[in-house]
C-alpha cells in the first residue's frame, strides 16, 4: 500500500454544529479526538464495538468522485468526517492496524453516508458515497495527529 497523507482535520462540538478546521488534534485511546462531539460516545446500543466513532476518515478522492459522477458540489470537510486523506484506500483498512504519523489506529468498519449527512448537504450523497463514505477507526494509543502526517498500514 502506498503511503497516504492527512489533508485536513475537522471536528464539531455538537451534532450538526459548525466544523472547526485544525492543524492538529489530540487522539485519546478508546475515547476519540479531544474536543470532538463523539468523545466518550463510541459504542452504540449494548456496547456494540462496530459503532465506534472515535475517529472518522474520508478520502478526498471520494469527494472529488462525488462531484464528477453525481454533480454534487461539496467540500471534503462537508462530509463531516474528522480526517480527510489523500492517497490511501481507506476501505482496505477495515480490520487492519494503521498509523497516522506515530499514532496507531484500528480500522473498524466503513462509514457509510446517512440521512443526517444527506439532510445537511445533498440527497445524492446517499448514493454517491456508498462504499466510499469513509472509515470508522479506533484509537489504540494517545498521541497527536497533524495535517500532512503520513498514513500507513501496519505490516501484515
Amino acid at each position: 500500500m502506498n503511503k497516504g497523507k492527512v489533508v485536513s482535520i475537522h471536528m464539531a462540538q455538537s451534532r450538526g454544529g459548525p466544523l472547526q478546521s485544525l492543524d492538529e488534534a489530540r487522539a485519546l485511546a478508546g475515547r476519540g479526538l479531544e474536543g470532538d462531539r463523539h468523545i466518550d460516545r463510541n459504542e452504540g446500543p449494548k456496547g456494540n464495538p462496530t459503532q465506534c466513532r472515535e475517529v472518522t476518515l474520508i478520502e478526498a478522492e471520494a469527494v472529488e468522485a462525488l462531484r464528477r459522477d453525481y454533480g454534487v458540489e461539496m467540500a471534503p470537510e462537508d462530509a463531516r468526517r474528522n480526517v480527510v486523506t489523500r492517497g490511501v484506500a481507506l476501505n482496505h483498512l477495515v480490520g487492519r492496524e494503521f498509523k497516522i504519523g506515530e499514532v496507531p489506529f484500528l480500522g473498524i468498519k466503513l462509514c457509510e453516508p446517512c440521512d443526517h449527512l444527506a439532510g445537511m448537504t445533498d440527497r445524492r450523497v446517499l448514493r454517491g458515497l456508498v462504499h466510499r463514505g469513509g472509515l470508522r477507526a479506533r484509537i489504540l494509543a494517545d498521541g497527536v495527529i497533524h495535517v500532512g502526517d503520513p498514513i500507513e498500514a501496519a505490516s501484515s
